[in-house]
This record gives structure tokens, sequence and C-alpha cells, in this order.
């Protein structure tokens, strides 16, 4: 079903199909340490049985109807230290893919969710393996919510649910693949502070009063952006205070 893809310079040109697995990136990370795999492999499923999101939560998935797949970098030339703009070119990826899909605008909820009229469409989870400063590999997990209707979750939606159309998960694959190669060269030609510019252009309630919780407290706070490591930046009345994922909980 699913063919090594055209329209792209490396990504997609050895993909991997399984009917089920446990997790993607658990299958890719597996694979890519019995053999040398190529940049731009592709692992894909139709069945993920513990799909793995942020924060360590569970990503849910009707088996057939979603993409769920992961793929391989090797971002050599980022540190450890800037392995967070690999989470804005990724992120945006997916803003560009849901943008030329969908009639309404997508927006990044810090650090990566897509959400959709406030609902979430899409999860990712990168998995870094460093060696010395520098990042070796990374395995990009991608669940997309495409023809599923019914969700457990009252604050998700789909592709479907947004558009009413029954999309070809071959063709959708290969245009999201494509989105993720396009900002990844930008980010390997070093074009960091427009990705940068691009990601906070697209954040979720930046520059907007919001009601968050951290430590316990919640606040009435404003988002201004995100710190070089790509912690968040949120002022609380004078003062500006930078958060960690698991640190700070969005208020719907």
């Amino acid at each position: 079903m699913y063919k090594i893809l055209a329209n792209t310079l490396f990504l997609g040109k050895n993909v991997v199909f399984v009917p089920e697995c446990h997790s993607t990136n658990t299958l890719l990370i597996e694979l890519a340490q019995k053999t040398q795999q190529p940049e731009g492999t592709v692992v894909i499923t139709h069945a993920q049985t513990k799909g793995r999101g942020q924060r360590g939560n569970g990503w849910e998935a009707e088996p057939g109807k979603n993409l769920t797949f992961s793929l391989l970098l090797k971002p050599h030339f980022l540190t450890a230290n800037a392995q967070f703009n690999l989470t804005i070119a990724v992120s945006l990826a997916l803003a560009d893919f849901l943008k030329a899909k969908l009639p309404s605008h997508p927006y990044i909820k810090w650090p990566n969710d897509m959400l959709v009229n406030t609902k979430k469409i899409t999860g990712i989870l990168i998995e870094n393996t460093l060696t010395g400063e520098n990042i070796q590999q990374s395995v990009v997990g991608i669940g997309l919510n495409v023809n599923q209707q019914h969700f457990t979750i009252p604050t998700a939606t789909s592709m479907h649910l947004e558009t009413g159309i029954e999309f070809n998960l071959a063709v959708e694959l290969s245009d999201l693949i494509r989105c993720v190669e396009s900002r990844y060269l930008q980010l390997r030609a070093g074009k960091v502070n427009e990705l940068r510019q691009d990601y906070l252009n697209n954040l979720y309630w930046i520059n907007q009063e919001q009601q968050f919780v951290a430590n316990g407290r919640a606040f009435k706070g404003t988002i201004e952006g995100i710190d070089e490591l790509g912690k968040l930046a949120v002022r609380d009345r004078d003062q500006i205070n930078y958060f960690g994922i698991k640190e700070i909980s969005f208020v719907a």
C-alpha cells in the first residue's frame, strides 16, 4: 500500500510497512540498532497498539483510519541544546500540511500538538540519541487523525470530521512527508531564526491572557514566546517565567 515516495529527495525512500505493532517509534529504534538504516526511513502501521505521546500519554488511533508512522533523521548538525529546533521544524511541517487540507487554521499548542478549532488532531513524539554534544539520530513519531469519526476523548478531531472528506492515506502520507522534508531542509540550511518566527506566528494562545496551572497554582498569564531551549515564556503579572514540559498546563 505504501510505496517509496517519488516527490522527496530522501525522506520516504525506504518505507517499512507492518500491519500492526506496539509503537512505530520503538520498532524503528530497534531496526536502527540492528542494521544501518538510511536517513529518511519510514516505519508505518495500520494498527499501533501502544502508541506513545508527549508527556508519557498514550495515542488513540482506530486501525486503518489514520496515519501512525515514524521517520528516521540524522541531524548531526544539531547540538543537544538546540534539539528543540527539530521540534519546531516538524511542528511547522504539520501546520503547513494541515493548512493546505483544512478550512480552519491549525495552531501549534506548545510544544508540538496541533489543534484545529481547539481540538487535537495530531501528536508528535521525537526521541533523540546523542553522541557527545550532538544528535546522532532522531526518531520522529507522528500520529495524525485522518478518517476516524469517533473518539473516546471529546477534545480530539480528525481531517474527516473537519471536512467531511474521506482521505486516501497513502496520498496524505506522501504530502505530509514532503512537508517534513521541506522544513527539515530549512533547518539543515541554518535558517533557525525564520523557523522560530514561523513557529511563534502559529503558536496557540500567544500574546493572549489565558488561564494556566503551574506548580499547583492557577494563574492568568500571557505566552510571550520560547527561550533558546524551547521552554515556554509566560508573563505572570510583571514577571516572565520559563516552563519545561510537564511544568505547566493549559486550562481551557
